[in-house]
């Protein structure tokens, strides 16, 4: 009975207005944490901030992204490369320690150092290639 008096086209717009609300919300989401991220501002001008955003958000949206948008996307794009590399870092990290030629280059720095015996060298040498 409900769907007879409920067109189609209401369907499509209740949708529409639904994800532009959704939109809406992360848009705001990601210029808030874009402030609270930020360094080079203070505690204060982010207060200003979130305040302007909260109490006139569509003004304060289009000011924020024209005065940071530029800003904003290098922010972005610093943070995506400082976790890629230190996913570089971590992988290269646990990587080396299974790789039988840095064991044994390991292995070989601490028999030149005279911290390990010349059949210590060997036994762990020996090992390094046993399990590769």
């Amino acid at each position: 009975m409900v769907a007879a008096n409920y067109p189609f086209l209401d369907v499509m717009w209740s949708i529409f207005i639904f994800f532009a609300w959704v939109i809406w919300i992360w848009f705001l989401i990601t210029i808030l944490a874009d402030v609270f991220r930020r360094h080079d501002i203070g505690g204060g001008t982010k207060a200003l901030w979130t305040i302007f955003l909260i109490f006139l958000p569509f003004l304060g949206a289009l000011i924020y992204l024209i005065s940071q948008g530029s800003a904003m996307a290098q922010r972005n794009v610093e943070q995506a490369q400082q976790a890629q590399a230190q996913a570089d870092d971590y992988i290269r990290s646990v990587a080396s320690q299974n790789d039988p030629s840095e064991q044994i280059r390991k292995g070989k720095e601490l028999l030149d150092s005279g911290a390990i015996t010349q059949d210590e060298y060997a036994a762990l040498k020996a090992r390094a290639l046993a399990a590769s």
